[in-house]
């Protein structure tokens, strides 16, 4: 795994007896200070998670939702959590409807689902970690009550989101300075999630989902037209779901099961398998095959996933139903007719990876969905409530449609690959729908055309958008990956601006060495020790 040392890129980082990959520093420092303190890979997960809470708002809060993937000493136990909330029980999509609405607007508290991040930690920390949950939360809040400097990448996507955060006094007040979103090296502080976070550290989750702090989201919801209840609080929780995987060449690629997209991953990885991987991982050949590939699984995606899905996991993972799909790719043109690419839009989530000196791996993904989520804040908490719901439909009859007590179709997706009886790597991408397509196009990097995964990771990025031949395509693109590309039929255009995001790491099970990748697109690093 060497690299060209004059190329202005990130060598990957090797460590001993545990590793950390965030996507900011102060969260992976504190993953690797929990390690060092005695924690595990679960405690330093949840650390980790809970600075990147305070310090990158708009990608992630206690107002989301949080899903993980768990291997003892790096086993062929794996345990799946799925930490995603539910619409209050006295949803009503026809009333929406009513109102001439087709899809539940972004910022509305119809798009509010009940949080299942906190629930999440506290069950982990619970069954998996070693350390007090109050020690876990001991760096997040001190970062909101003294204080914490704004990073360069958080600062670009705060002040995008300047609007959103204008629109409703408590998010003004929260996250505005003089009306304008801070600088990148200006200090910032959140005393009330400070609080609420204490709070959550001596009570668990009783002190988020009871009390005052469930009070005020509840009236803050009702104030904008929800329906939420003290009861849809109560009863919130998530829960342990059995890992799926598919087999791609000599590995196993294991995701959470519906309502994650992580199916879709594993059947682009199928597909992609009818194909073998060789030469520039950048041939303009292999990406139009990459990108078909995405826009048939995400037409399967949009057609059928959701929670409880129609079709069977067997169904959609078989190779038969890849081979009849990879039949359809035409190697030299994109086709014209594919079922439209229909659901909101976001690429702001965060996803960390730890692994410790036992080798027990953690994959970790918590989100509040659409940058600084629904940008509804519970005043006196400091809680930013996330927009999840917005991926169900108001279609009568969908799957996914929305109704009382249900899991929207969800995103955020933590990986883990492993090889024989043992995880090779722990990853993840962020990046909202590009998820599925960006774990898929990982993995094939690393396993058909032997990059490591850091290099991997700073490989130009695209994305078909909406389904149609257009491709949304980052600038560091090559010349003749963009010509090859258009030659085949795919209509080029400049991503909105960086795709994605990752982190993963490699476990060199012979020599005993973790080697960790980060994402050069946002401002974290991995660290190892």
């Amino acid at each position: 795994m060497s690299r060209d040392f004059e190329q202005p890129r990130r060598s990957m980082v090797m460590g001993l007896n545990g590793m950390a990959a965030t996507s900011h520093p102060s969260a992976t420092l504190a993953a690797i200070e929990v390690l060092k303190d005695g924690g595990n890979a679960m405690d330093a997960a949840i650390a980790a998670c809970a600075v990147q809470c305070v310090v990158e708002p708009g990608m992630t809060g206690i107002g989301g939702d949080c899903f993980a993937l768990y291997a003892p000493q790096g086993g062929p136990t794996i345990h799946a959590f799925n930490g995603a909330g539910r619409s209050p029980a006295a949803t009503d999509a026809a009333k929406l409807r009513a109102r001439g609405l087709t899809a539940i607007p972004e910022n509305s508290p119809h798009a509010v689902t009940i949080p299942g991040a906190v629930d999440a930690w506290c069950q982990l920390a619970a069954d998996h970690g070693s350390l007090p949950l109050a020690r876990l939360l001991e760096p997040a809040i001190a970062f909101a009550q003294d204080g914490f400097a704004v990073a360069p990448r958080v600062a670009y996507d705060w002040a995008e989101c300047e609007t959103l955060l204008g629109e409703r006094a408590a998010a003004s007040a929260s996250y505005l300075l003089g009306g304008s979103a801070p600088a990148a090296g200006t200090i910032h502080y959140f005393p009330e999630l400070a609080n609420t976070l204490q709070a959550i550290g001596a009570q668990g989750r009783r002190a988020f989902y009871e009390g005052a702090v469930a009070a005020e989201m509840v009236a803050t919801l009702k104030a904008e037209g929800g329906v939420h209840s003290l009861d849809d609080f109560a009863q919130a929780g998530g829960n342990y779901v059995t890992p799926i995987r598919t087999r791609f060449r000599d590995y196993h690629v294991h995701e959470c099961p519906p309502p994650g997209q992580g199916i879709i991953a594993l059947l682009i990885l199928n597909i992609l398998s009818m194909f073998p991987g060789k030469g520039d991982p950048l041939d303009p050949a292999r990406l139009h095959l990459e990108i078909e590939a995405a826009r048939l699984a995400y037409a399967v995606r949009n057609a059928i996933l959701a929670e409880g899905s129609p079709a069977s996991i067997d169904t959609l993972l078989s190779k038969d139903f890849a081979a009849d799909l990879a039949a359809r790719i035409d190697p030299e043109r994109a086709a014209t007719e594919l079922p439209s690419f229909a659901g909101p839009e976001h690429r702001d989530t965060v996803y960390l990876t730890v692994v410790d000196k036992d080798r027990n791996v953690a994959s970790f993904i918590n989100s509040v969905f659409s940058s600084f989520g629904s940008g509804i804040v519970a005043a006196e908490s400091g809680v930013l409530l996330h927009n999840r719901g917005m991926s169900f439909t108001l279609e009568e009859g969908h799957p996914n449609t929305f109704a009382p007590g249900r899991q929207p179709m969800h995103t955020i997706i933590p990986g883990m690959l492993t090889k024989g009886d043992r995880v090779q790597m722990p990853f993840g991408v962020m990046g909202g729908h590009f998820q599925a397509m960006g774990h898929a196009h990982l993995l094939t990097k690393v396993i058909d055309y032997g990059l490591d995964p850091q290099t991997a990771i700073d490989l130009p990025r695209l994305f078909p958008s909406h389904g149609t031949a257009t491709v949304e395509a980052e600038a560091t693109l090559p010349a003749a990956s963009r010509e090859g590309l258009e030659a085949r039929g795919h209509s080029l255009t400049p991503a909105d601006g960086p795709i994605g995001g990752a982190q993963a790491i490699w476990i060199d099970w012979d020599e005993g060495v973790l080697l960790g990748a980060s994402e050069p697109r946002k401002d974290g690093c991995a660290l190892g020790y």
